[in-house]
């Protein structure tokens, strides 16, 4: 079934536009993540993983069900997360066997750095392979100039980097400023160096809405925001209220033939339908597709998949 919008209220009579086309279903998109990962086992509130050559045993809050594997199989673990208190990404790293202070995972044609620090996230967010497929087939429909991406709460920079290794212009924002180093490390281990990147050390709202006043547009825009955080000046971020005019103003930022967005939600126990809504009343002048649905991770072996986010796709 396909929903469609009618043409916004206030438009000028006799503008012929394209109604923006919704997909009028949530999607499960399962992903085995890049080939130098692998989801082992879950359940019991954690998941077994392997990044590279290392095994994890971290919190997952939505493994209700049972673990597959027995304890035997899990020892395998180099390292074992407790959190602490009551925000479940902070807290400690036990370490069983010997893990390097970094090491190297290839994420397609580029190279993420992982490490353990003091929170659960290793550098790399292993669900967002089909974006990052995704986000390059919409790199490669661009024609007649250089792609330009602008990702937003960019992180550690996967899809910068291989949007880069794409040809396109990246620009990169992210409020910390450990982040982006990280990131730069990541460029030069991916043999980057060269690459057309800008690093931006900015409150991502903020930043989005001097592109709207200078006329900036863009091919592909991937937003990834966190549920609370702070600007690199304090400035507080709190999903439901910063998203919708981040949203509006990214809208305005997308280039005008040819474009792409993706929104990824890590609040999983909000709606997908709330945010699909949400770009549908953002994005209803442009037309275009749009359909939503959850990411999770496939398990070797056939055992059960491991929700992780919400998503949101457009494209022109």
């Amino acid at each position: 079934m396909t929903t469609k919008i009618s043409k916004a209220p206030g438009e000028a009579a006799g503008t012929k536009r394209h109604p923006l086309e919704r997909a009028g279903r949530l999607d499960l998109i399962r992903t085995d993540g890049p080939s130098d990962y692998a989801l082992l086992d879950s359940g019991g509130g954690r998941k077994l993983e392997r990044f590279g050559a290392v095994i994890v045993d971290r919190p997952e809050p939505q493994a209700l069900w049972s673990r597959q594997r027995g304890d035997e199989f899990w020892r395998r673990a180099h390292a074992v997360f407790s959190a602490s208190g009551d925000d479940e990404e902070k807290g400690k790293w036990r370490l069983d066997k010997k893990v390097p202070e970094s090491w190297p995972v290839k994420v397609g044609e580029v190279v993420l750095t992982c490490r353990l620090q003091g929170l659960w996230h290793l550098g790399l967010f292993p669900e967002q392979t089909p974006h990052w497929d995704w986000m390059l087939g919409e790199i490669g429909k661009v024609s007649g100039e250089r792609p330009r991406v602008l990702n937003l709460f960019a992180y550690t920079g996967a899809a910068s980097l291989l949007a880069a290794r794409a040809g396109a212009e990246v620009t990169h924002v992210d409020a910390s400023k450990k982040a982006i180093q990280w990131a730069k490390d990541n460029q030069g281990e991916s043999g980057l160096a060269d690459a057309p990147i800008r690093w931006i050390l900015d409150d991502a709202a903020k930043f989005v809405a001097r592109e709207v006043r200078r006329g900036k547009t863009y091919h592909v825009i991937l937003i990834d925001p966190p549920k609370f955080g702070r600007g690199p000046e304090g400035e507080v971020w709190d999903l439901f209220q910063g998203l919708p005019p981040l949203l509006k103003n990214a809208a305005q930022l997308l280039a005008p033939d040819r474009a792409a967005m993706i929104l990824t939600v890590y609040a999983i126990r909000a709606s997908a339908l709330a945010f699909e809504q949400l770009a549908a009343d953002v994005l209803a002048e442009r037309g275009g597709q749009l359909s939503a649905g959850e990411l999770a991770l496939s398990a070797e072996g056939g055992g059960a998949a491991v929700p992780t986010s919400l998503f949101v796709r457009w494209t022109s």
